[in-house]
């Protein structure tokens, strides 16, 4: 396969991956500003630091509200990580590699991109988010399936499931570091309502509010979602699900090249085997904000690697 094209599925893959986080991270800071009230601008200026935008976002808009949050993170052509743009260049990878996808991947991506065009700016605003948002998480659930269930297991759909899940580990540790870390910026909050609250609504982001129930079949608990976000198998978020992915994609990429592996292989083992072995209690005692920044860090080395040895 040519690199061009090998660089190309994985992009594509992580603009829809990234395209479904947006959407969740909206989402969440849409229904915690109701309880936290409508002039407290900390679940938006929370949702803005999740994406890695918030820089950006101040450069152009400065004072953080509800419609310039909404409005970056959901469709400015300024954000190359907002829903539209992500949709957008998604569908412009997914033209540049035409020949290696399925009818039905293409189907999906096109008709979502043509389909998109017909919300407005009244279908942004916070009374009509939700429904938006679960219409743009909806194309990449079928996406998702449409090429999970069409291409054959060969090197395309290796470096597309790489792509979703080198992007969805990025977006597993920025979520729950934002949540511990800039969310409660005081003692008080910890255990309270609105803290609870707001563990529920991290759970609601990742689909994983029922998984979590039962698995631990008692209230919810900040150590037992971490737990369920880093550590365990059974999650498909989880940072250790996504690496467990990650490193089977590289592992069939390396048998079809006679065993050819590079430094991107040696980091995605390493990570999962802390992963694999790592105790939810030594996380804590030494830092959960400072093991989420380790790993946002590790993911960001990992697709940097990746490319250097598959696409350069």
């Amino acid at each position: 396969m040519l690199s061009r094209t090998a660089n190309g599925l994985f992009w594509l893959a992580r603009h829809m991956e990234r395209l479904d986080y947006v959407a969740r991270l909206l989402d969440v800071a849409q229904r915690m500003s109701v309880l936290g009230g409508a002039k407290s601008p900390s679940e938006w200026t929370s949702a803005l630091a999740a994406s890695g935008s918030g820089h950006a976002f101040a450069a152009k808009h400065g004072a953080v509200t509800p419609k310039a949050v909404i409005d970056w993170l959901a469709r400015d052509p300024d954000n190359p990580s907002s829903i539209l743009s992500c949709l957008a260049t998604a569908r412009e990878n997914a033209r540049a590699v035409r020949g290696a996808l399925t009818s039905d991947m293409w189907e999906a991506l096109n008709t979502a991109f043509l389909d998109a065009r017909r919300f407005k700016g009244g279908d942004f605003e916070e009374s009509g988010l939700t429904t938006t948002l679960d219409w743009f998480k909806m194309q990449s659930l079928l996406f998702n399936g449409a090429y999970s269930n069409t291409m054959l297991r060969q090197g395309p759909f290796f470096f597309v499931r790489l792509g979703t899940f080198v992007e969805r580990a990025d977006n597993t540790a920025r979520l729950l570091d934002v949540k511990y870390h800039v969310l409660l910026p005081s003692v008080e909050e910890v255990g309270g309502g609105v803290d609870y609250y707001q563990w529920i609504a991290i759970l609601r982001a990742v689909s994983a509010r029922r998984a979590y129930h039962f698995v631990y079949a008692e209230r919810i608990r900040p150590w037992h979602v971490a737990e369920l976000l880093i550590l365990r198998q059974e999650m498909p978020r989880s940072l250790r699900s996504c690496y467990e992915q990650i490193v089977a994609q590289l592992d069939a990429l390396a048998e079809g090249q006679g065993g050819r592996v590079g430094e991107c292989h040696r980091q995605a083992g390493e990570t999962h085997a802390r992963l694999r072995y790592g105790r939810i209690e030594a996380i804590f005692q030494d830092g959960l904000h400072e093991f989420l920044t380790e790993s946002i860090v590790r993911t960001r080395a990992l697709g940097l690697e990746i490319e250097d040895f598959y696409f350069a």
